[in-house]
């Protein structure tokens, strides 16, 4: 794949973006299908281009004339024909910079990274258009959706200077992420979801019936889950540094466990009301086992 605005970056940047490239092909091809079966949601008089033939394709767009020349299937793609039109959302809030003993060196926002980069390719190679909005207090970039192979760069560059910091109230940038998918599509959240579930649920849910598909990566690292530690320990927020305090997590563990499954019941029964996929994923988890399995429950329709 050419890289045409590469001659712009610097060794670095060029190091972390064709690293990120390079990661998500490697988990892409890993898998046994896509995201969905390829179908046409819209049509256009003026001709765009032509894409390869997928399975499930209807017969009547094949391009018969240049099938007798090639001998290969391919389709007649207009200007505003597309499969699909999905918008990753990607927490770069403070409490993405989590990383715990057991995440194999990964932070909870290297873990989106990676796996929204995974997304992007898979969905660009099944001729999908991809966007992506970075957020934390508020959307930090915005790449509206397109399906060129090209506009992976774009996506990955994005990713890759996505930087965690500050704070975030996820209710209120899902109701500014409106304004942004005006059309149908699929949105994808990719996200710790820390902050009122009741609130998270109802932005959801209006993103849901302005006629998007959401599906929802919950990136939690096991120590959040578990909460393991033994000993005496300064807990300091990564969202606000003036907050801190030192505790004995044997004493609190049962509150804090408490609390972590009712506020996951309270955001798994929101999600499920509005019929929006949840998908609690941990950072000690693979990537590829992540996405193979979900992929196959979405095209067996569990």
């Amino acid at each position: 794949m050419k890289l045409p605005f590469l001659r712009w970056l610097s060794p670095q940047d060029l190091s972390r973006v064709t690293g990120l490239q390079l990661y998500a092909k490697g988990v892409v091809e890993g898998l046994s299908g896509g995201m969905h079966r390829s179908h046409h949601i819209g049509a256009s008089v003026q001709f765009k281009e032509h894409r390869p033939y997928v399975p499930g394709d209807e017969t009547r767009n094949i391009d018969w004339k240049l099938y007798g020349k090639t001998d290969r299937l391919y389709i007649r793609q207009y200007e505003d024909e597309t499969n699909l039109r999905c918008t990753l959302a990607l927490d770069q809030s403070g409490s993405m910079r989590y990383s715990g003993s057991r995440s194999q060196g990964l932070t909870k926002h290297e873990f989106g990274v990676r796996l929204a980069a995974s997304l992007a390719y898979l969905l660009i190679n099944q001729q999908d258009a991809v966007g992506l909005a970075t957020f934390d207090s508020t959307i930090r970039n915005y790449i509206p959706p397109r399906s060129r192979p090209n506009h992976l760069q774009a996506l990955f560059q994005a990713m890759t200077d996505s930087v965690p910091s500050s704070e975030t109230d996820l209710s209120i940038v899902l109701r500014g992420l409106l304004h942004n998918c005006k059309r149908r599509g699929l949105v994808i959240l990719i996200s710790d979801c820390f902050g009122d579930a009741e609130a998270i649920a109802k932005s959801l849910t209006l993103l849901r019936n302005n006629y998007q598909e959401v599906i929802v990566f919950q990136i939690l690292d096991d120590d959040e889950v578990d909460f393991p530690f033994q000993s005496r320990t300064m807990f300091r927020s990564l969202e606000l540094a003036s907050n801190q305090i030192l505790v004995d997590p044997i004493q609190l563990r049962k509150v804090y466990i408490e609390n972590m499954q009712r506020y996951q019941s309270e955001l798994e029964r929101g999600c499920a009301q509005s019929r929006i996929d949840l998908i609690p994923v941990r950072t000690s988890q693979s990537h590829s086992t992540v996405l193979s399995n979900y992929i196959a429950k979405r095209r067996s329709g569990k």
